[in-house]
């Protein structure tokens, strides 16, 4: 009973900052285009939720919010199996939720929250032996984007390591239906992109966290105790290292599968910890503070990274700077009264459209240092724009 009211202490403090965070954030570019153009499962989703709690952010990310904390809960349930003290599972909860990857994953509007949650529904049955919803699931999962054929590709491994026939067969169908859909680019000739997704990954985990992650997976490899999510986790890493020696891949089509071997890297520090005695722990006790520590810092930048502009030469190199500035901008032309400006940045104009401002009218909107629109966050000016008549 304690752990449960833990467990619900701990997802009701994440989705309560969720939420507060997901009103600091503009929608982008790629976003808005998900919402008025795209033909997928999160064009979908947001447009519902907007129409049922009105078209602002927190309608447009919620649903992303929710995803998460189902996410998070069927992240517990695949733990229980793998880790038996009540204490190891609630940490494997906090480890989770606190990795920038998956707090990126949980505001920003993108398949990574459909591959997260279908992939831990896909090992919960698993681990529950329900064969025939599990094919089911593949099945749906070929509707929710690209991202799920790096799961089929990894699976059919694991079915032939197995020898399960029917996992296999439907896989493999699956991955080729897959690649024939959303045109899986898997060509390029070498270019030296290994450095870049290994820097991203770090970023994800946070870099301690990240090493640690390369040892359990090592540490598997070598001693045994090979899971499903075991080989999901490594085999996505390892995929993702060797397409990056030859083109620039979207490290989150694979970043999905690593952030969930959270209870393996739990599982294999405690049992490193607890096989010693507390005298020759010290080392251990250190490494883990000092982790979980970088690893709640990393959190806390990205949830008030608005609060970073300060330290970046150039505003747009600011990792968020596409999720800022579009929301400011149109609070900002609505209280002098304006809901249609021009602008020739069309990327930016179907960003205000989100808020209610029409690409046309009798005004131009354009960014100008000497602007008489002026975005500032924390007091420091980001972008000024120039409002005029034509």
């Amino acid at each position: 009973m304690r752990e449960k009211i833990l467990l619900f202490l701990i997802i009701a403090v994440d989705f309560s900052l969720l939420l507060f965070v997901s009103d600091t954030l503009s929608i982008s570019y790629y976003e808005a285009n998900t919402f008025f153009n795209a033909n997928s499962a999160a064009h979908y989703l947001v447009r519902l939720s907007c129409e049922i709690f009105g078209q602002n952010d927190y309608a447009f990310r919620i649903p992303f919010i929710i995803i998460h904390i189902l996410s998070t809960l069927f992240l517990y349930l695949v733990s229980k199996p793998l880790l038996k003290r009540e204490m190891d599972r609630l940490i494997t909860v906090l480890i989770y939720i606190m990795l920038p990857g998956t707090i990126v994953v949980s505001l920003v509007a993108n398949d990574a929250a459909f591959v997260i949650f279908g992939t831990l529904l896909f090992l919960y049955l698993h681990q529950r032996g329900n064969n025939l919803a599990m094919y089911i699931l593949l099945i749906l999962t070929l509707f929710f984007g690209k991202s799920f054929v790096v799961l089929y590709f990894l699976l059919f491994f694991y079915a032939v390591n197995k020898h399960d026939i029917i996992l296999m067969i439907l896989t493999l169908t699956l991955f080729a239906t897959g690649m024939y859909l959303y045109d899986f680019d898997i060509s390029g000739k070498p270019r030296g992109y290994f450095v870049d997704t290994f820097s991203v990954y770090a970023a994800i985990f946070s870099p301690l966290l990240f090493l640690y992650f390369i040892y359990t997976m090592y540490r598997i490899l070598v001693k045994g105790g090979k899971t499903l999510l075991w080989w999901l986790s490594f085999g996505a890493f390892i995929v993702s290292l060797l397409l990056s020696f030859r083109q620039r891949i979207a490290v989150e089509e694979f970043a999905s599968y690593t952030i969930i071997a959270a209870p393996l890297i739990v599982g294999t520090f405690m049992n490193s910890f607890r096989v010693r005695l507390p005298q020759y722990r010290k080392l251990h006790k250190f490494f883990a503070v000092l982790t979980l520590f970088l690893l709640l810092f990393n959190s806390i930048l990205v949830l008030n990274n608005q609060y970073l502009y300060p330290f970046f030469q150039k505003r747009s190199n600011h990792f968020a700077y596409k999720h800022h500035i579009a929301k400011e901008l149109a609070d900002e032309l609505k209280k002098r009264g304006i809901v249609q400006v021009n602008t020739y940045d069309k990327k930016l104009a179907l960003r205000l459209k989100f808020y209610g401002i029409e690409d046309n009218g009798q005004y131009t909107l354009e960014r100008s240092s000497l602007g008489n629109i002026t975005i500032t966050y924390g007091g420091m000016v980001i972008e000024q724009y120039n409002l005029s008549l034509h």
